[in-house]
């Protein structure tokens, strides 16, 4: 594809899905704030544009495609979602909150910021525990239906933007996670457990914003059309 600054996150991700590692590195949310164009993202992160650019192309080169979720059907992407993120996360939320429990009652003293991290998490926790059963139990059996047999037991519009809503308040407490843990950068007197949390967290953001990128920007946009009655 040829990328200027006027093409949208989300759509350089949809055709070069290599690109997420580049936009991990440089720190750029490509799924909640997917809709936004690369030109404005690089400005207001004091990127250049065309070394942003090149980065994509080449990772294009080096870096397997995987499978095209806009080719998929969407009970395949919805199946994806759940085998691959929501089951995952249900192991490994309660294991990253003892770890978090434990540094900070451990070095809770010297590094305070580990009992704002605790917090943090368990309301990032509680939310998307609570979040993909509502996607589970209401919105994926209603797109699914709809796929099915075009019948629309309630618009799937409202909770697609209730799911929407609920993603970006996830994606701020993921930054807040970020922000307290210095980029998930262990300190000198880190243990094991602060190691192992603080890796945890990092690997925990990774596969948040893939999960959050197929939902916002493919697995939703899809639904939608073929809702309306459009070929998706």
């Amino acid at each position: 594809m040829t990328i200027t600054e006027a093409t949208t996150i989300a759509d350089i991700v949809n055709a070069l899905p290599s690109s997420v590692r580049v936009f991990q590195r440089q720190g750029i949310d490509f799924c909640c704030g997917g809709k936004k164009p690369i030109g404005t993202v690089c400005q207001e992160r004091g990127l250049n544009f065309t070394d942003v650019a090149s980065a994509i192309e080449a990772s294009s080169e080096t870096i397997e495609e995987t499978r095209d979720w806009w080719r998929e059907p969407l009970r395949a992407i919805i199946e994806h979602i759940v085998t691959t993120y929501h089951n995952p996360l249900r192991e490994e939320l309660p294991r990253l909150q003892v770890m978090a429990s434990k540094a900070a009652r451990v070095h809770g003293g010297n590094a305070p910021h580990l009992a704002r991290l605790e917090t943090t998490l368990t309301k990032l926790s509680t939310d998307l525990v609570a979040h993909m059963w509502k996607e589970e139990m209401v919105l994926f059996p209603a797109i699914a239906s709809v796929e099915t047999d075009g019948r629309q037991s309630f618009p799937i519009a409202i909770p697609i933007a209730c799911m929407e809503r609920e993603h970006d308040h996830a994606g701020e407490l993921l930054a807040d996670l970020r922000c307290l843990t210095d980029g998930y950068e262990v300190p000198e007197w880190g243990c094991a457990t602060v190691r192992a949390l603080y890796h945890g967290l990092a690997e925990l953001e990774s596969s948040m914003h893939l999960h959050v990128h197929l939902e916002n920007n493919v697995l939703f946009p899809r639904a939608l059309k073929v809702s309306q009655g459009v070929s998706a």
